[in-house]
C-alpha cells in the first residue's frame, strides 16, 4: 500500500503544485492555502521513502507528524474561507494574499512549535485536542454555509455548490479517515486499517482540486442537485 502510494500519488502531488502555481487563476480557489496543504503531504511522502528504506530517526517522525497536524490545519483555513466567501462575500480577508500566506505562516509556527513539545513531553491528550479541534470547526463551517445559501444572493450558484462540494468532502474526509485514527490509536487490528485509511488521505486532498475548478465537476453537481430537487419535488 505504501509503495502505491509512493509510485502514484507523490508525482500526481507534484504535478498538481505545479498546476495550482502555475495555471489556476488566483481569483477561482484559496491557492496558497491548498498550495500549503500540497507541500505538507509532500513532505510526509518524503518521509515515508525515507522511512521504507529502514532509516528511521526521531527528528523524522516529528517532522511527520508536523507536517500531517499542518495538512489538518490548512483544510480547515479552506473550509473557512468557503464559509466566509458564501456567508460574508464582502468580507475578502481570507482571500487576500497578504492575509491569506500570515495565516498560512502562522498555521507552521504553531505546528513547529506546539506538536514537537507535545511529543517531547508527552503530552499526548494535547495532540488530541489539536486532532479534534478541527471537527467542530468543519461542522461550524458546513452549518453556517448549508444555511447561508439561499440568502447569498451575490454568489453564482455554481460557486455555491463547488463551495458547499469542497466542505463536505473535507468534513467526510475528517470523519472517515481521521476520526478512526484518533478513537483507535493502538487496537492491533484496527491500527493497520487506520493505516490504511490514513494513507489515502493525500488522494483524497488530490480530489479537492476537481472542486476548486471550473469544469465538468460543476455539471456533475448540477445534476446532483436537479436530481435531489425532483425527487423533493414528488415527495411534496
Amino acid at each position: 500500500m505504501m509503495w502505491i502510494h509512493m509510485c502514484v500519488c507523490l508525482p500526481l502531488t507534484v504535478l498538481i503544485i505545479y498546476y495550482v502555481c502555475c495555471v489556476m487563476q488566483r481569483s477561482q480557489v484559496p491557492v496558497i492555502y491548498y498550495t500549503n496543504l500540497l507541500l505538507s503531504n509532500l513532505i510526509q511522502m518524503c518521509i515515508m521513502i525515507v522511512w521504507i528504506i529502514r532509516v528511521e530517526s526521531t527528528m523524522g517522525v516529528i517532522i511527520h507528524h508536523l507536517c500531517v497536524m499542518a495538512g489538518l490545519y490548512f483544510k480547515v483555513c479552506i473550509a473557512l474561507e468557503r464559509c466566509f466567501f458564501i456567508t460574508l462575500p464582502l468580507l475578502d480577508c481570507l482571500r487576500e494574499t497578504r492575509s491569506s500566506v500570515l495565516l498560512c505562516v502562522l498555521v507552521w509556527a504553531f505546528c513547529i512549535v506546539s506538536l514537537p513539545l507535545a511529543l517531547v513531553l508527552h503530552q499526548f491528550i494535547h495532540l488530541i485536542i489539536y486532532a479534534a479541534l478541527p471537527g467542530a470547526l468543519f461542522i461550524f463551517c458546513l452549518a453556517r454555509t448549508f444555511r447561508a445559501l439561499h440568502a447569498a444572493t451575490s454568489v453564482p450558484t455554481q460557486d455555491k455548490r463547488r463551495s458547499l462540494g469542497i466542505l463536505i468532502l473535507l468534513f467526510f474526509k475528517y470523519c472517515v479517515l481521521i476520526v478512526p485514527v484518533i478513537i483507535f490509536p493502538h487496537e492491533h487490528i484496527r491500527f493497520y486499517i487506520n493505516w490504511i485509511l490514513f494513507l489515502l488521505c493525500p488522494f483524497v486532498d488530490l480530489v479537492l482540486c476537481l472542486f476548486m475548478r471550473q469544469g465538468r465537476i460543476d455539471r456533475l453537481l448540477a445534476c446532483l442537485c436537479s436530481a435531489d430537487a425532483a425527487a423533493d419535488h414528488r415527495c411534496d
